[in-house]
């Protein structure tokens, strides 16, 4: 696909449930960071976290690009959380019902990108998503920085 955008996802709560944030990072296909976010969301579990990152990673997206361009560009979504990843990517079926509103979030927005693919990728690969999810964490419950 002429058209990518690589898309590092994390989150993580201090307790399960417990204070939670999200942390995103977004870059073009040539490893320039396009935007980066982390924003505390309140009391969570760690799942439930991971997947309001990558909804708000695809709600940025879509609002960084455009609807129009969204539609001609695929998103390459990688995180550290193998079940998020094998849920979304239809490999797991998804039994915490908490996750299902966050799924179908997540599904509706998938359809404004020619695709979406989600990866798992090892922790050391998912260092700035996480920095973001912890400088949210350290700051409060501050909102987007």
């Amino acid at each position: 696909m002429k058209n990518t955008i690589i898309i590092h996802t994390d989150g993580g709560s201090r307790g399960n449930p417990g204070p939670a944030a999200i942390g995103v990072v977004i870059r073009d296909t040539d490893g320039r960071v396009m935007k980066s976010f982390g924003k505390a969301i309140g009391i969570a579990t760690n799942n439930e976290a991971e997947y309001q990152a990558i909804v708000a990673a695809l709600q940025k997206a879509k609002s960084l690009i455009g609807g129009k361009k969204s539609k001609e560009t695929a998103v390459d979504m990688r995180m550290d959380s193998q079940l998020a990843a094998r849920q979304l990517a239809g490999k797991y079926k998804i039994e915490e019902e908490r996750l299902w509103p966050h799924f179908i979030k997540i599904w509706n927005l998938k359809t404004d990108f020619a695709c979406v693919s989600f990866t798992h990728v090892p922790r050391e690969e998912n260092k700035d998503a996480d920095r973001m999810v912890n400088q949210a964490l350290d700051g409060g419950q501050d909102p987007l920085f």
